[in-house]
């Protein structure tokens, strides 16, 4: 995930609301290039975001 790991090179990523946002951004971006999802849906984006998230987090 190169847009996970260009924002995630911040230590303090998932607490700075500013990266957060511009992650967020990126993968709405990202997602729409690819027709996903084929409706808007809040919630697909929002546990996007989580995932990414969670993929730094816990990644060995």
């Amino acid at each position: 995930m190169v847009v996970v790991e260009d924002k995630a090179k911040y230590p303090d990523f998932s607490t700075r609301e500013d990266i957060k946002a511009n992650l967020q951004v990126d993968l709405i971006l990202l997602l729409d290039k690819y027709d996903y999802p084929p409706v808007t849906i809040d919630d697909v984006y929002k546990e996007v975001l989580e995932q990414a998230e969670n993929f730094k987090k816990y990644q060995g």
